[in-house]
């Protein structure tokens, strides 16, 4: 009998990432019920809408209340813009933005035709990640669509065939997740003027020290008990992978929607965002990162677990 095809590696990884966000945002919701992110769980599926086919959408003019505009017309110029990251990710901007023409009561039974947008849950997590952070609406949104996104990705996907991965499987994932986005984010600090590797080391110090409070990497290694040659992703459990994951997708972002321009200001945006990230944490009753234990070599982790596919796939043959 053959060997079983092993799971799509990149399923796995977004399942282990759905994993990690999905725990944020559970924990965010069992800390504050009744709470304004309660609220907001309820209004944005409750928002939520059928067409004759069955396809779920929200309207456009009910998401800019959800995500506090005040004017519809400012808020279209983020769905532009969520337009233009759907295209310049492959999709077809038709399939998650649809112009319709509603018809609204305006009192003592006359009507009027207002232009709206229908959006698919993707569409909506798009604007939700072009709109004005500022906002905690919008930034509450940035997760909570990602989350709700990525899980319909994977139903979609038929993964709940498989069984939930072990803290091995989900640690070299999270951490082969964060080597690719690692890269990302030194594209787009590069762009904002971190260009040498010393600049980029530094730009580096200010996001470890936004989400560690204070400590840069050194200062974590030893808090940890790790020698100085022994790196430091190497050595986390995933749930601080999913913290570092999480700081460095949001950041690379940030530099990118704020047109980040000089040094000093990748530094300080890197800084902020790892401090909003601790701030989670910290609101949601998490344990700070610096306080997690060291975990095993990933090389270690991941040679045995390709020592255990391979007896397995012997096995079954």
């Amino acid at each position: 009998m053959a060997a079983d095809s092993p799971p799509d590696r990149g399923r796995l990884a977004g399942l282990a990432f759905e994993a990690a966000l999905q725990q944020f945002g559970e924990r965010a919701e069992e800390a504050s019920p009744g709470d304004t992110i309660g609220r907001l769980i309820a209004a944005f599926e409750d928002a939520s809408q059928m067409d004759g086919e069955g396809v779920e959408f929200w309207s456009a003019r009910d998401l800019r209340r959800l995500l506090d505009y005040s004017d519809y017309r400012n808020f279209l110029k983020t769905v532009e813009k969520a337009q233009d990251a759907c295209a310049n990710s492959g999709h077809r901007v038709e399939d998650h933005f649809v112009d319709v023409t509603e018809m609204v009561e305006i009192g003592s039974g006359a009507f009027r035709e207002v232009d709206d947008v229908r959006l698919t849950r993707y569409a909506c997590y798009l604007v939700a990640q072009n709109g004005d952070a500022r906002k905690r609406p919008i930034a509450f949104a940035q997760t909570y669509f990602a989350i709700q996104t990525r899980k319909q990705e994977l139903q979609d996907e038929n993964v709940a065939q498989y069984a939930p991965l072990s803290e091995d499987e989900k640690r070299l994932l999270l951490r082969n997740e964060i080597k690719e986005h690692n890269k990302n984010l030194a594209s787009a600090a590069k762009g904002a003027g971190v260009v040498r590797p010393l600049d980029f080391a530094i730009f580096q110090t200010f996001g470890y020290k936004g989400l560690y409070g204070g400590l840069d990497r050194p200062a974590i290694q030893r808090k940890k008990g790790l020698r100085a040659k022994q790196p430091l992703l190497d050595h986390m459990g995933s749930t601080e992978l999913a913290a570092n994951l999480f700081r460095a997708t949001q950041t690379e972002e940030k530099l990118r929607r704020d047109n980040v321009r000089s040094k000093d200001a990748a530094n300080a945006t890197h800084h902020e965002v790892g401090q909003k990230v601790r701030q989670a944490i910290s609101d949601i009753g998490g344990t700070m990162p610096e306080n997690l234990p060291p975990a095993e070599d990933i090389v270690k982790v991941s040679r045995r677990l390709k020592n255990a596919m391979g007896t397995s796939a012997k096995r079954i043959k």
